[in-house]
């Protein structure tokens, strides 16, 4: 191994660069086929870490001809959750195995991937294959994948902390249990920023049980983030969330101007496109020099923007979390994140796009879209420095995904039951999965359960002479393979030029609200709207002044618990004036006025306050844990009090906090007396507090489609949102009906719980308030914290400029004394 160290040490050298401690560490274990979870920052060369030491295998294996030997069949599988970090990788191991005379090939295998390069790949795989997870299971649903991955000799899967917690995750489980059922010396890795549960995402990676001699290695690399705020001149006294960060515009431009290439992260694509747009309102010069990057754009515009940033061409670009992974944008010198980005993981992660070079410093700055976010810009400085970062929960037995995943095998080799059985059981998610579920899940996908027996397209799957589970019909095999993936999305029009190229696309609920000739921002691009066809909406451009920005569903997104904690904290410092940050000071008379009307609550306090308008009457309620957690919260509450009297509310909610209006007088001192927030039959209350059927229903949705039991549709030739939500829905009334344990619907309800009004996190909030002193304040008028949640439910009923209007009108009203 010394000589296959040697050439490694001396390519190093050749780019001035030298190995790390903690990269040589890797080398060792990973020689030693020991599996293992790397922790290192972005930019510090963790892939280097773990492609190095493939190469130095391979080099002390053949010392003579591993210049000269070809064609060798699958070594190394590297998995990834992005397409864009997937192309990247492959320039970086290919200039590796270029400069060494390896002739090695490297390849990717993705949705942008030609489909000759994928035929190539059933007959002469590479020695490296670059692969998301979607396109691992489509691989494993090819006749012959054995064969295919019979010389790999090992995986590693990076940014698995992105995976981690989603059902892509899940389905990364699943592929790896299959790799090592063909391969019990199969060796995995996993890359991973530093989450809060490191040790458990080691057991997720590597199955249960872990290998013993399995390791964990962290870089010792500090990475130096320095977190920057863009002030207010003029802080609003009554803050909202309307203007998207874009009053302090006039200061993200000089920014801009000193830094050599910035990004400028959005939390939403529809914020991403307004910012696009003001940018190049605000300063024209910026034409040619700024660029547009998000999920919804063309594969071909994404690929152009990444390339132009890369080579410098790009001066900005403004993106969403698109670019969040780990591309690596060498010329990148500034982060700008706007808005809160709820989390602080996300923000580190953000952050590590600029200085993307060991032992740099990052630069990020943080433009806060009203004034009480400087509270989370105080909380974020904080944690960045004391490494605070939120767990990343895994998912536990998602069947819609072991439903999929064994079609997935029936449409290729087939699969014996007991062998595949033993197999999942070992992965983390499914190490809890019974004899009785294991035993409807096939009755399941062979004859459709009890419910749909009797329709012959749900009875996918049968066993041949020799006991291999397969599926026989080629119609079924030819639909699961198009259909395979755990992406829950709604339904896409694409966004075409008349005569030209596609820009992307958008969620097809938007464009039917829009008429021909109507005119839209998207891409950049101002467009005019000329016909919709085959779910293709056809533009041109357009110099209309008046355009309407695409939205996309599911675009809000929540405080961490890590973030709820921290901001609770800093609420704390500024009750206590014990604290010396810039951001909290520059919000002062915020906290002034809130002390003036009501209190600024400790946290040893819960505050909720009571008041009267010609609307009726408010409460507004201060628990500071995340809008999906006052989701569930706002909707218990209410019950609960309607228990008490005949009473109906509006609910609105932000993150920090919820809102009950009745044109009636809420109980509220009534209600205190009768343990409103106790934790006893929580379960029980929530259910009856919402319309948990409904909401069951629309989780089953996207459940029914990675099941397989709603098909969504061929490419060009996708099924109506209507017409999905219609079949979706219909099979949730029948099982609802006559078969009420069926693991799927059982799923629905339990998802709703868990993942839409996080129950376990709504309980711990609970416990929380449960040791707080209540104090309840009755206000004459909206106090500072209370008036954005009031201006939150307005937003359902005005338009925009109707908004903008009524909201200054009661900004001057409130801050009249």
């Amino acid at each position: 191994m010394q000589q296959a160290q040697s050439i490694i040490e001396n390519w190093f050298e050749s780019k001035e660069w030298s190995p790390f401690d903690w990269q040589r560490e890797v080398w060792h274990a990973f020689i030693e086929r020991k599996s293992g979870l790397l922790n290192a920052p972005t930019g510090s060369g963790k892939t280097f870490a773990l492609f190095m030491p493939t190469l130095m295998s391979w080099i002390e294996a053949h010392p003579d001809n591993y210049q000269s030997k070809e064609k060798n069949g699958l070594q190394l599988l590297w998995v990834t959750p992005l397409r864009a970090l997937a192309r990247n990788l492959e320039e970086i191991m290919q200039e590796v195995v270029d400069d060494l005379g390896i002739p090695w090939s490297i390849q990717r295998r993705t949705g942008d991937v030609s489909s000759s390069i994928k035929q190539k790949q059933k007959t002469q795989m590479p020695e490296v294959l670059i692969i998301t997870p979607e396109s691992l299971h489509v691989l494993l649903a090819q006749k012959g994948y054995p064969k295919r991955f019979k010389s790999l000799k090992s995986v590693v899967v990076d940014e698995w902390h992105e995976l981690l917690g989603s059902k892509r995750g899940t389905q990364t489980e699943l592929g790896l249990s299959r790799l090592r059922g063909m391969n019990k010396d199969l060796q995995t890795w996993g890359i991973s920023a530093t989450i809060g549960n490191f040790d458990e995402a080691f057991d997720v990676l590597l199955g249960i049980p872990s290998p013993d001699d399995a390791v964990i290695i962290k870089a010792n690399v500090q990475k130096n983030i320095d977190v920057k705020t863009v002030l207010p001149d003029d802080v609003e006294k009554f803050p909202w969330s309307g203007h998207l960060g874009t009053n302090l515009l006039h200061k993200v431009l000089p920014i801009l101007d000193k830094s050599g290439s910035t990004l400028i992260f959005t939390n939403v694509r529809s914020q991403c496109e307004i910012w696009f747009q003001k940018l190049l309102e605000a300063n024209p010069n910026l034409a040619g020099e700024i660029g547009i990057h998000h999920g919804s754009l063309d594969r071909n515009v994404r690929n152009y923007i990444e390339q132009a940033l890369h080579s410098g061409d790009l001066k900005t670009v403004v993106c969403t979390s698109s670019l969040d992974l780990g591309v690596d944008f060498t010329p990148v010198d500034t982060v700008i994140q706007v808005g809160s980005p709820k989390g602080v993981a996300r923000f580190i992660q953000r952050a590590g796009r600029s200085g993307h070079q060991p032992n740099s410093i990052s630069t990020i700055w943080f433009v806060p879209t009203h004034a009480l976010e400087l509270i989370e810009a105080a909380a974020l400085k904080e944690a960045v420095q004391d490494e605070k970062v939120e767990s990343r929960d895994p998912i536990l037995k998602p069947i819609d995904v072991l439903v999929q995943y064994l079609v997935t095998l029936a449409v290729s080799e087939g699969f014996v039951p007991d062998q595949i059985y033993k197999e999942v059981r070992q992965t983390f998610a499914f190490q809890t999965l019974r004899e009785e579920e294991w035993d409807w899940i096939l009755n399941f996908i062979q004859y459709g359960g009890k419910s749909l027996s009797r329709y012959d397209e749900f009875s996918k799957v049968e066993p041949d002479e020799n006991g291999l589970m397969k599926v026989f019909d080629r119609r079924i095999s030819r639909r699961h393979r198009m259909s395979i993936g755990t992406i829950e999305s709604a339904s896409m029009m694409r966004v075409k030029y008349m005569k030209g190229s596609t820009l992307g696309r958008i969620e097809e609920w938007f464009i039917s609200q829009l008429n021909v000739g109507d005119a839209f921002w998207f891409a950049g691009r101002n467009l005019e709207l000329v016909r919709v066809k085959d779910l293709t909406a056809y533009v041109r451009k357009t110099k209309g002044a008046s355009s309407k920005v695409p939205a996309w569903l599911g675009g809000r997104m929540s405080l961490s618990s890590n973030m709820s904690d921290l901001l609770r904290k800093k609420l704390q410092d500024a009750v206590n004036n014990t604290h010396d940050s810039i951001d909290l000071r520059t919000i002062e008379p915020i906290f002034d006025i809130q002390r003036k009307r009501s209190i600024l609550p400790g946290n040893d306090q819960f505050l909720i306050e009571k008041s009267y308008s010609k609307e009726g009457c408010h409460c507004f309620f201060f628990p500071f844990e995340g809008r999906y957690v006052h989701e569930g919260m706002s909707a218990l509450v209410a019950h609960r009090i309607s228990k008490l009297m005949p009473i109906t509310f509006s609910i609105a909610m932000n993150d920090y906090g919820f809102e009950l209006l009745s044109d009636q007088d809420i109980p509220i001192e009534e209600a205190l007396k009768h343990d409103l927030f106790s934790e006893k039959n929580l379960v029980r209350d929530i259910r009856g507090s919402l319309n948990s059927t409904e909401l069951a229903k629309r989780r089953f949705r996207g459940i029914s489609q990675i099941a397989g039991l709603v098909f969504p549709g061929y490419p060009g030739n996708q099924k109506k949102s209507r017409h999905l939500q219609m079949s979706s829905g219909l099979f949730f009334d029948v099982f609802s009906e006559h078969e009420p344990d069926n693991l799927l619907l059982q799923q629905a309800h339990d998802e709703v719980l868990q993942y839409q009004l996080d129950e376990a996190r709504l309980r711990q909030a609970l416990q929380r308030i449960h040791k707080q002193e209540v104090v309840l304040k009755h206000v004459d008028r909206f106090s500072p914290f209370a008036f954005p949640i009031f201006v939150d439910r307005l937003r359902e009923k005005l338009s925009s400029e109707k908004l903008i209007d009524r909201v200054k009108k009661m900004q001057k009203q409130l801050e009249e004394d």
